[in-house]
């Protein structure tokens, strides 16, 4: 496969856990990827580009490396995220300013311009990984700002989707429950589990083939996929 011809996926967040995890599997499917997160090191098969995505710079850099190594962007994982926990009396300016930085300015930012991108070339699709808690508010995890920000994604993946349902681009989003990964301490994953009517948290590879199903279902644009052991259907 030429370059030209390869298809090319950003992931942002990609350093460990989830991300990793995408990067991984998309290049399983054959895909170049072009991996960003703060901590995020230097690798053989893919591009990496280290940096804070609330920083609008980051963004760019992420979207000229795509660009300038391999010519096009086919797929943008927006999969960084950040969560505090905090009833909503406690949350401080560092809280909300360091929640909404990497929720919703690191989403705007690179988003707008890899849909300039997509635009310049026909189409792509972009993935938004929000939380199940947006539709499912449960006062033992108290959690205002993710409902403020990844609630946003939400809707503005619905927004986007009818935008440019017309020129090639679908926008979907995966709204996972409670998954493992280096941001829940062994110790609290009993308690996590207990979230979930089917009584365990979920994996990794969860999210992965959900993120996969949607890149591979050309007719699904503006879906809101639940992947949260029933956490959205009820308790």
């Amino acid at each position: 496969m030429s370059t030209q011809d390869q298809k090319v996926a950003i992931v942002t967040g990609a350093s460990q856990g989830i991300g990793a995890d995408l990067t991984a599997a998309y290049r399983k499917q054959g895909y170049a990827v072009v991996a960003t997160s703060r901590a995020i090191a230097p690798a053989d098969d893919i591009v990496t580009v280290r940096g804070d995505i609330a920083d609008p710079a980051t963004a760019e850099r992420v979207v000229a490396a795509a660009v300038e190594r391999f010519g096009r962007i086919d797929t943008l994982v927006n999969n960084a995220g950040v969560f505090v926990a905090k009833p909503f009396t406690d949350y401080t300016q560092e809280d909300f300013d360091t929640v909404t930085g990497v929720n919703v300015t690191g989403f705007f930012h690179i988003t707008q311009l890899a849909i300039g991108q997509m635009l310049a070339q026909g189409g792509g699709h972009i993935v938004n990984i929000t939380t199940s808690l947006v539709d499912n508010a449960d006062a033992r995890v108290p959690s205002a700002l993710a409902s403020l920000t990844k609630g946003g994604l939400q809707s503005v993946t619905k927004s986007l989707a009818i935008e440019y349902a017309t020129r090639g681009i679908r926008v979907n989003a995966v709204a996972p429950g409670t998954i493992k990964t280096p941001m829940h301490p062994l110790e609290s994953h009993q308690t996590l589990a207990g979230l979930h009517p089917v009584g365990r948290m979920g994996e990794s590879r969860d999210i992965v083939d959900a993120v996969l199903y949607l890149q591979n279902a050309p007719f699904v644009t503006g879906e809101i996929l639940h992947v949260d052991g029933g956490m959205s259907a009820g308790h």
